[in-house]
């Protein structure tokens, strides 16, 4: 439910509108079985593009009513007329479990470059960016890789798209033996399928694909069933 964004700035970047959605997604995943709602909004100006997304879990097994918030903004300043703008990021948010437990995601900085491709009647495209990543508590210097991509077909009815994060962060996982494993990059892509009612309704799926990540040691899938709606 993270980098609708780019996805968006490839569609919308060129016509100079906007755009806003809200996602609700229920998690089929391992020890998950909950739903997380999602607010997304882009909006393009002459010097380049700001987007912002607040994910929000509600694991009832835990507690009564959100259980994680995560946000996430960005800024994209374009770089005259070429394929590149500098993009500028900042994410952070906490969670919160029974009894009385809380915790802190680390606050992250990036910047770096973004380099866009679209094809001529932009029904597919592809973004790559390369980024600075500080992380409050671990990493002074760290990078992030990231891919994004997008495809129409079926006359706009079928929308494939997704992302494809590979970072530096240091994490450490208690074996059963109480032995530590640690690790220091982790791995996340989120593809969604999604056939598209209307330009407002859509149905879909997302199936989070990651390594090292959400205190999970390893490779995980998690699928969700997801209805979106866009202003």
């Amino acid at each position: 439910m993270k980098k609708n964004y780019l996805i968006l700035l490839l569609v919308f970047a060129v016509t100079g509108t906007f755009a806003q959605n809200v996602q609700l997604h229920y998690d089929f995943g391992k020890d998950r079985q909950y739903p997380t709602t999602t607010v997304e909004m882009f909006r393009p100006d002459k010097w380049g593009s700001t987007f912002f997304f607040v994910d929000m879990d509600y694991n009832v097994n835990d507690v009564k009513g959100v259980s994680m918030a995560y946000w996430e903004i960005a800024r994209a300043f374009n770089l005259g007329k070429t394929p590149l703008a500098f993009h500028a990021e900042y994410n952070g948010g906490f969670g919160q479990f029974m009894p009385g437990g809380a915790y802190q995601i680390n606050d992250a900085w990036l910047g770096g470059l973004d380099y866009v491709w679209n094809n001529g009647d932009f029904s597919r495209g592809f973004t790559f960016q390369v980024l600075y990543k500080y992380i409050r508590d671990k990493h002074d210097a760290a990078f992030q890789l990231t891919g994004v991509w997008y495809m129409h077909f079926l006359n706009k009815k079928m929308t494939f798209s997704g992302f494809a994060d590979f970072w530096r962060e240091d994490n450490a996982f208690v074996n059963d033996d109480e032995s530590l494993d640690e690790t220091k990059f982790i791995f996340l892509s989120e593809p969604q399928l999604w056939y598209n009612f209307t330009q407002n309704i859509s149905l879909g799926t997302e199936i989070e694909l990651s390594s090292n990540f959400g205190g999970v040691k390893g490779f995980a899938v998690n699928p969700t069933l997801a209805a979106k709606w866009t202003f």
